[in-house]
């Protein structure tokens, strides 16, 4: 990776951040078109046995289903915006994927709880690449052995954040809810996933 990035994590795993991936024009454009073009659903989840929909809208893309908290999500194809990001983060990141989740934050009001990408289908120790466009929005890290070690940086628009190692295993991640008036955020969590009729 030729750009410097910000280490927010070196110890069981890597979580790099990089401040402009994107120029403030590239990522306004892309913004609007996947905010008007996407098939955006508030999904159903099951947790702790019973059904939550969840505080945010999400479109899932890529060429395989991706299960979690058991929603099994069946992918829609790839728009030519989505292809063109994902082989410039492939190149910048030196890392292959074949599927992004899509998040949408309208506002504030909208979160991610804490929870570890560590579905059997993500294999041992995948990598994440994370793209945000639009508001600036909190994310938060902290170790499953050690609550008390957090980290916690903004993500600007533009910024992308790689996790990689075995950070899955040993750490959480979260984006709050906040009382701040923001704007609509899309978060794109490109993955390599697994079919679920192999064992990866």
């Amino acid at each position: 990776m030729a750009q410097q990035g910000r280490h927010l994590i070196d110890s069981d795993g890597q979580a790099i951040l990089f401040q402009q991936f994107l120029s403030p024009g590239e990522s306004r454009d892309i913004f609007d078109t996947l905010e008007t073009s996407c098939p955006w659903r508030q999904q159903e989840l099951t947790l702790f046995g019973r059904k939550v929909l969840t505080p945010r809208l999400s479109s899932w893309h890529g060429d395989v289903p991706y299960t979690y908290s058991g929603l099994t999500m069946i992918p829609e194809p790839w728009p030519p915006e989505l292809l063109v990001i994902k082989k410039r983060i492939e190149a910048f990141s030196d890392t292959e994927f074949n599927s992004v989740l899509l998040n949408l934050y309208r506002d504030g009001r909208d979160s991610m709880g804490w929870h570890s990408d560590d579905e059997p289908e993500l294999g041992d120790n995948p990598a994440i690449a994370s793209l945000s466009l639009g508001a600036t929005r909190r994310f938060r890290l902290r170790h499953k052995g050690y609550r008390k070690k957090l980290v916690s940086v903004d993500l600007p628009d533009t910024s992308l954040l790689v996790m990689s190692g075995p950070i899955q295993h040993h750490w959480q991640h979260a984006i709050p809810k906040t009382s701040r008036t923001v704007g609509a955020r899309i978060n794109l969590t490109f993955r390599w996933t697994n079919s679920p009729e192999t064992d990866g």
